[in-house]
């Protein structure tokens, strides 16, 4: 869960004073589900303002906070949306798709060898010659040099433990696994949807 200085440290939160230099391509909208809450934290669910505005037109989104940016058309003028909530609520999956990134996020983005944030690729844990399979129970994220050091031997064979074993994550796990990685830059509009569920302080 978000702390406060870590809020701080990690996102630069842009005033609305800024609003009107703002590039076009730098105002993008935060998309909610139905219920207001982050379709995903990591990557975070942003639309391009071509596709918010569209969205809007189509009637399948709601306006929840804009940029003082506008766009202009001979009958129209519209400020451009900075965060969106669908209209119809879109349920996620249980479990994410085991790809390369999900498996990243799983693993916090650290190898789990040596805790190293660099040089991330995957690892069989039993290598495939000992009949390993390529699945979220035997895959791990681990760096350039474990991985050439373990070989294609076991973790126990290297000497290498691994510090968590690996497991099948629900997306609700690696959502809150995504929250703490918050993006660089973050709109202020956007700080009481992403971090609804952060403890205030006293």
């Amino acid at each position: 869960m978000f702390n406060a200085e870590l809020i701080e440290k990690a996102a630069r939160f842009r005033g609305v004073d800024e609003d009107p230099t703002r590039n076009l391509s730098a105002c993008p909208a935060l998309v909610l589900n139905a219920d207001y809450t982050p379709l995903s934290y990591y990557p975070l669910s942003l639309w391009p303002w071509q596709t918010a505005i569209k969205a809007v037109f189509l009637d399948r989104v709601d306006i929840v906070a804009s940029y003082d940016r506008e766009v202009h058309s001979p009958s129209l003028d519209m400020k451009i949306p900075s965060v969106i909530a669908l209209r119809q609520y879109v349920k996620q999956s249980e479990f994410p798709a085991f790809t390369r990134f999900n498996l990243f996020l799983r693993d916090r983005f650290q190898c789990q060898y040596c805790g190293s944030p660099e040089h991330l690729t995957f690892d069989h844990v039993i290598p495939r010659r000992l009949g390993g399979r390529t699945t979220w129970e035997n895959i791990i994220t681990a760096c350039a040099p474990c991985n050439m050091k373990k070989g294609g031997r076991t973790p126990k064979q290297a000497g290498m433990p691994v510090h968590q074993s690996p497991i099948r994550p629900t997306s609700w796990q690696l959502q809150q696994h995504g929250k703490q990685f918050p993006p660089n830059y973050l709109h202020e509009t956007w700080r009481d949807w992403l971090y609804w569920d952060v403890e205030l302080e006293a």
